[in-house]
């Protein structure tokens, strides 16, 4: 990652004990470099793919009300970069960049309610891995999704008010993602 103000390569990952750099403050962090150290991805492009799916999954939880008052507070640019492919906020993240399934997602009622095909903890976790392109051995594969969506998620409750946190809660599986939520 290169430095907006100096020009120079800036390493992205978190100092170990002993090292001499100083550690950015989270609070300084932008978005995507939460996510992306948080996460243990390679690259910002990892990062944002991932982040789109966990976004989602979420939104598949959620009533489009719901999801639109969301949208309405994740305005944060996502890193500072001059790569016109990352110059985009969280709310563009936020929303499905695939039409069709954007607009199938706001007709159709969320997948949390009698009747309806149910997300669980299981599920999400599935999906994140295998929608977001999790390459990982079978053993680590769980730990790293968790991992992962867990970077999502303390990134996105940075941006977002206490109302909307709270909000975001109940749509959650009461089970593992929930509780992830509120660990990040």
């Amino acid at each position: 990652m290169v430095d907006s103000t100096t020009g120079k390569s800036v390493s992205t990952t978190r100092p170990t004990e002993g090292d001499s750099r100083a550690a950015i403050a989270d609070k300084d962090r932008s978005f995507l470099e939460k996510v992306l150290v948080e996460g243990g991805f390679s690259d910002p492009y990892e990062a944002r793919d991932f982040t789109e799916v966990v976004f989602r999954i979420m939104r598949d939880l959620m009533t489009t009300e719901a999801a639109d008052r969301v949208a309405d507070e994740l305005h944060e640019e996502v890193m500072p970069t001059e790569d016109k492919t990352l110059q985009l906020e969280v709310t563009d993240l936020w929303k499905d960049t695939n039409p069709l399934v954007g607009f199938l997602s706001r007709v159709r009622p969320p997948w949390q309610g009698p009747g309806i095909f149910k997300i669980d903890s299981d599920r999400f976790f599935f999906r994140a891995a295998n929608e977001g392109g999790l390459e990982r051995t079978a053993e680590d594969r769980e730990t790293a999704c968790k991992q992962a969506v867990k970077a999502v998620f303390s990134a996105t409750k940075a941006e977002l008010s206490e109302e909307r946190i709270q909000e975001i809660s109940t749509w959650l599986p009461e089970a593992g993602v929930r509780e992830l939520w509120g660990q990040a």
